[in-house]
């Protein structure tokens, strides 16, 4: 806005000594004068609006990421006010009803009460992860994908009674947050061994290809079914039927929130034959097919053949 009445005023400056040292032209230089000067005025109305209106859009998606953060701040706050009752009232009643005078009451007792509190330690620490992968802490670096395959594989082979398996292992360097990574494929891991029959495969798996990285489990369970695929990722939300289990209930929400940070999802298909296959998409370039799903029986029809 300077620059531009600082040019009308040089033409005003200039259109004064035309009228002075030459009067026949003044019609002439009045006219250039004042297109001239309304020519600049409408481009720099038009290019002020411009940078205006993108001021304004951006204003108002740092307004809207705000009002986000805040609401999903409250619906968490929300969500653990509804979860801590239960321990609560739970360790409350048993303490109300309690004979102090009889020790085997009172260890019974302080042995439900360390139980609860125990529960709430893990789901105070639950939503602390929460929060800071919702918040964006992460912290980006080149991550191995053959090294975190190999690592989560030795990790998950002490859980449960389950044959675990390297189904496929991807020889690429990613970047992403190798502790976020880790943290959300063994817990997929450890989702398939508390819903599957002892003694049956588990698989998981790595690729990388143009379009991302995909990491996954493959379980021979009871499978999920689709009307309930939408939900199975929500806070608190702990499943139905077969696949319900103890937990604070924010274990898949950590993993959907850790795949979104990286700017991915967690997807859940079927496992051919039965089961599920939870699938982390993390995008950096084209999508790749999933190898062929290796069932239990063949798992241990070559175990068979090989020994």
């Amino acid at each position: 806005m300077v620059t531009a009445a600082g040019l009308v005023g040089v033409g005003a400056a200039a259109l004064v000594v035309v009228l002075l040292g030459a009067p026949d032209l003044a019609g002439w230089m009045l006219l250039v004068w004042v297109l001239a000067a309304a020519v600049t005025l409408t481009s720099v109305g038009v290019v002020g609006w411009a940078l205006l209106e993108r001021r304004g859009s951006a204003d108002r998606r740092v307004r809207d990421v705000a009002e986000g953060a805040y609401e999903n701040q409250r619906r968490l706050l929300d969500d653990v006010r509804h979860e801590l009752k239960t321990p609560i009232t739970i360790v409350r009643g048993h303490l109300e009803m309690m004979d102090a005078a009889d020790p085997t009451d009172v260890d019974a007792i302080r042995s439900l009460g360390m139980a609860e509190l125990d529960r709430m330690t893990r789901l105070i620490g639950d939503i602390d992860v929460l929060a800071a992968v919702e918040g964006g802490q992460l912290s980006y670096a080149d991550v191995d994908t053959a090294a975190l395959t190999q690592r989560v594989a030795e990790m998950v082979a002490v859980i449960g009674d389950h044959a675990w398996r390297i189904e496929q292992s991807a020889d690429a360097v990613i970047r992403a947050d190798g502790d976020r990574l880790l943290q959300a494929w063994v817990q997929l891991a450890d989702n398939a061994a508390k819903y599957s029959p002892a003694g049956t495969a588990i698989e998981i798996g790595s690729a990388v290809h143009a379009a991302g990285a995909q990491l996954w489990v493959r379980d021979h369970g009871p499978g999920i079914p689709p009307s309930v695929r939408h939900r199975i990722f929500r806070r608190f939300d702990r499943g139905t039927g077969k696949r319900h289990v103890g937990g604070s209930g924010l274990g898949l929400a950590i993993v959907d929130a850790i795949a979104k940070a990286h700017g991915g999802h967690c997807a859940v298909a079927d496992t051919p034959g039965g089961g599920a296959t939870f699938t982390l998409e993390i995008p950096i370039g084209t999508r790749g097919a999933l190898p062929s799903p290796i069932r239990a029986g063949d798992v241990l029809l070559q175990r068979e053949a090989t020994e």
